[in-house]
């Protein structure tokens, strides 16, 4: 065989596959061409870009636009898409439940006239690629919920149920969308209200609402959402007029005020009817208007209203116009900060003549950073950051901070800031810390007065919110204290009134060094294993003689593996109002708090014979721990 006849045969299989591939495949399976035979029309619901019905003397008219249904005869409006899609899937699964033939019509002409299908009032036109004929509907048959209907041009006619019919039957307004509007809540971007009352503009920087008039100031997202919504939600009641003829009967050719919706899709070169426009930025954004007319006289619930995309007069309900109540107040985001928890990297606290400390998250916990990095207690800095983010001020003192040393703010008794942090330059950020937000603390009364740095307000906000932001370092250390294992420690004083002591041996047994009796195992492994984990209730800050080391009521001190060179001492002292003992361990600075629970198993008595005595008394006084 020669390379021609080789490559022929190539090209014939090739040409092969293509046929299969292209028409072959293309062609339904046996079962899916009974079901098809079995509709009464079939259509690719995806070509489909128009519907005609001719009702009597009415013809409707829907188009496809964008993807979104539009009536354009006998009126211009958004279509219910809802109800297109309904009549589009109905026609879809719509099947023949009896054949009449076209050969039995010519036997007997007047069968179609019989069946109303001569000449009938009602018919259905879809348009687009490869549509189907026009259908034709007749009269209702003898059998319940069935009728008659063929095809324009052909004379065969089917029996089928009337759930077409009914989907078509409909006055022109029937097919009008009820909805007000498709835009969603979530696609608007900038809103303008005119209200009475004056004028209002907000916008939405990211995932935030800020309000830009008649005062720059952060927004409630929830309170926006939920004025937008209004808006987005809303269904007309009645239609009423388009909006071209005399505006005066309904209150809108003066309208008491009205509501503009921007989405980002909505910008100078789309070509679509969207009403008013604003100069914004440089550029020309058009939104979608609704204007707040009169209350009609019969209909005492509803209002009119008026839709600058839509072109027309509606009523809505009357709940509608408390929009025109709205105040820049009633919109004010009364939260205290907003801090970006993904970016946040630095938390410093900054208290004149008190000290500064600088908290750094580091791989998803939290250091002491002026604390050479030490470990800091992460679940109270994030307990700080949720308490900041949810903290509402209790009243807005002044819009313009005129006069910072009245409240105190010239010199701020505590300061924080929020940062982000780059070890390193790239293309986005500088090395280094970036401040993202401040807030300075001033004067102290009922409340205290507070300030944003980078915003002009003075606000009001509880007492109690300082006492949970300390400057002190000291507080800020995580409340392990020790992180051992049981069987790391292998030598134990433990010193009341007298010290006794203990060793483990060669065979990890213990014995005394200093004490007599047998041991009592099950009270040592007891004492050991909340010893090795003991953690603090919290920390205290710097020692001082109030917290009763000088004559403390117990002291422990133990060495831990290898070779027992490691040593560490703990030191008990006075008891606190509410029942904890201050504590601190040699080689940390400050002192911390430990539980009334954890001090009674360090207490346990070692020796076998001895027998439990009662907690230390507040009053200072205590008994002997071991016999």
């Amino acid at each position: 065989m020669n390379w021609r006849n080789t490559l022929i045969l190539a090209f014939i299989a090739l040409a092969g596959f293509a046929y299969f591939r292209f028409f072959e495949m293309k062609r339904p399976s046996t079962e899916e061409a009974k079901r098809q035979a079995q509709n009464v029309v079939n259509f690719d619901r995806n070509k489909i870009d128009g519907i005609v019905i001719q009702n009597g003397d009415q013809k409707i008219e829907i188009r496809r636009r964008e993807n979104k249904w539009r009536l354009e005869t006998p009126i211009k409006d958004q279509a219910d898409g809802a109800l297109v899609e309904n009549l589009l899937s109905d026609l879809e699964t719509w099947q023949k439940e009896g054949t009449i033939p076209a050969k039995d019509i010519e036997t007997d002409k007047s069968k179609l006239t019989e069946y109303g299908l001569n000449n009938p009032k009602l018919k259905l036109k879809l348009l687009g690629r490869d549509k189907p004929p026009e259908i034709l509907f007749g009269k209702d048959a003898a059998l319940e919920g069935r009728m008659y209907v063929r095809f324009q041009n052909s004379k065969e006619t089917f029996l089928a149920t009337q759930s077409v019919k009914k989907d078509i039957d409909k006055k022109p307004e029937e097919f009008r969308d009820r909805k007000l509007t498709d835009v969603t809540t979530a696609q608007v971007r900038r809103i303008a209200l005119r209200t009475p009352a004056g004028e209002m503009e907000l916008e939405k920087k990211g995932e935030h609402w800020d309000i830009l008039k008649p005062l720059r100031a952060r927004a409630d997202d929830g309170k926006v959402g939920d004025l937008i919504s209004q808006i987005t939600a809303a269904r007309i009641q009645q239609f009423v007029a388009d909006d071209r003829g005399d505006l005066r009967p309904y209150g809108l050719a003066e309208p008491r005020g009205s509501i503009t919706l921007y989405d980002q899709e909505q910008k100078k070169d789309q070509k679509v009817e969207l009403g008013d426009s604003i100069k914004v930025f440089g550029r020309e954004d058009k939104g979608q208007t609704l204007q707040i007319g009169s209350v009609p006289e019969k209909e005492k619930d509803q209002i009119y209203v008026r839709f600058a995309p839509r072109g027309s007069v509606y009523t809505l309900p009357k709940k509608i116009e408390e929009i025109l109540n709205t105040k820049p107040a009633d919109l004010r985001d009364y939260h205290l900060v907003r801090i970006d928890t993904n970016i946040l990297d630095r938390i410093t606290i900054d208290a004149p003549g008190k000290g500064k400390t600088v908290l750094a998250r580091k791989d998803g916990n939290w250091t002491v950073a002026t604390r050479n990095n030490a470990p800091a207690d992460s679940t109270a800095v994030r307990r700080l950051i949720d308490t900041l983010q949810n903290e509402r001020v209790t009243r807005f003192v002044e819009d313009i901070a005129s006069s910072l040393p009245k409240y105190g703010l010239d010199k701020p008794q505590l300061q924080l800031t929020f940062s982000s942090f780059a070890s390193e330059n790239t293309a986005e950020t500088k090395a280094g810390e970036q401040p993202f937000a401040a807030i300075a603390f001033g004067k102290e009364g009922d409340n205290v007065y507070a300030r944003l740095t980078d915003e002009p307000f003075v606000v009001a906000v509880r007492r109690g919110l300082l006492d949970q932001i300390s400057p002190d370092p000291l507080q800020w250390q995580e409340l392990a204290i020790f992180k051992f294992k049981p069987e790391q420690i292998h030598r134990l004083s433990v010193t009341t009134d007298r010290e006794l002591s203990l060793e483990r041996d060669q065979t990890n047994q213990w014995h005394w060094l200093k004490g007599s009796d047998q041991i009592n195992q099950a009270n040592l492994q007891s004492l050991l294993n909340t010893l090795s984990n003991l953690r603090a209730v919290r920390w205290l800050g710097a020692t001082t003689q109030q917290h009763g080391f000088e004559k403390p009521k117990l002291v422990l001190a133990f060495t831990t593996s290898p070779d027992n060179k490691v040593s560490h001492k703990l030191t008990i002292g006075a008891q606190n109002n509410d029942g904890t003992w201050c504590a601190r361990v040699d080689g940390r600075e400050g002192a911390f708090e430990i539980s009334n629970p954890d001090l009674n198993i360090l207490k346990l008595p070692l020796a076998a014979q001895a027998t439990a005595t009662p907690s230390p008394s507040p009053s200072g006084t205590t008994s002997p721990i071991h016999k």
